[in-house]
């Protein structure tokens, strides 16, 4: 049975609880993160803990972050995840337990933190080279975008999209403009150029996506940080996907068409190959 970390316990999932009365549960009054750890070790905590924290300052949330990562390496060891190639350890914090209200509760209320570990399962490399599908969806999600807030049923109801028409991305567009995925960031490689959308509140601050930017970077490859219109992206030489459980995936197919010549790009390939070369470097460092 796995172990979860609830408000300060370390114990068996089916024995984690949470009041009905929890904000989180009435108002998604709450933030989430996941964090990846390749071989056991966390991958750019300090990154997803300066997000959160960013996260916890807009919503005026209290909460001293100083001991999260030691959390999650616990989880990690905990569940016996240390050999995976790669696992998630999945961060939860709410408001907390309190009458319902639309304003805040009293002060003092003590937020619920809720935490779990799992491993994660990259693709094989035939399939990843086959390449992926993606459709697009209406963006009909609030103005912050940018806080990973628990209130996500816009992006499930675009990820449902996505599963009934056997595909695996849906691309939130907003007019005229390919924003992200429902779940990822999105990048186009328009003209040689590896282009994505700003870190604006329209897009959730990935931090695969500061990563790949990166990446592209110490590969020579030019980037740009603009808006991309819908039928820009349309007209790609290659699409891709990035997220800290999508990694780098490529889109062969946008609403039924082609990408490019309807195969996987050598940008999107070489990013994907300094991805995990990357990661398992500081898997050896750390």
């Amino acid at each position: 049975m796995s172990r979860v970390y609830l408000n300060g316990e370390y114990l068996p999932k089916d024995g984690a609880t949470i009041s009905v009365d929890d904000r989180g549960f009435l108002l998604s009054d709450g933030l989430y993160e996941v964090t990846p750890a390749y071989r056991g070790r966390l991958f750019r905590m300090e990154q997803h803990m300066r997000r959160l924290q960013h996260g916890l300052a807009v919503l005026r949330i209290e909460y001293d972050l100083s001991g999260l990562p030691e959390m999650h390496d616990r989880l990690i060891s905990d569940n016996g995840l240390e050999a995976e190639d790669v696992a998630i350890v999945y961060l939860q914090i709410t408001r907390g337990v309190a009458q319902r209200t639309h304003h805040f509760p009293p002060a003092g209320t003590r937020p619920t933190v809720y935490a779990f570990a799992q491993a994660f399962h990259r693709p094989g490399e035939a399939r990843w080279a086959r390449g992926y599908e993606a459709i697009t969806v209406p963006d009909r999600r609030w103005a912050r975008v940018d806080i990973k807030s628990i209130g996500l049923l816009p992006n499930v109801l675009a990820q449902q999209a996505a599963v009934d028409a056997g595909v695996e991305d849906a691309l939130f567009v907003k007019d005229g403009v390919a924003l992200e995925g429902s779940h990822n960031n999105v990048f186009a490689v328009l003209d040689g150029v590896v282009t994505t959308h700003p870190a604006t509140h329209a897009i959730l601050h990935g931090i695969s996506r500061e990563y790949v930017i990166e990446l592209a970077r110490a590969q020579g490859l030019p980037v740009e940080e603009r808006p991309v219109l819908l039928d820009e992206m349309r007209g790609a030489d290659e699409i891709f996907f990035t997220g800290t459980t999508t990694e780098v995936r490529p889109t062969v197919r946008l609403d039924g068409e082609p990408v490019g010549n309807g195969k996987v790009g050598p940008v999107a390939r070489a990013l994907y190959e300094a991805f995990k070369e990357g990661t398992r470097a500081a898997a050896v460092a750390s």
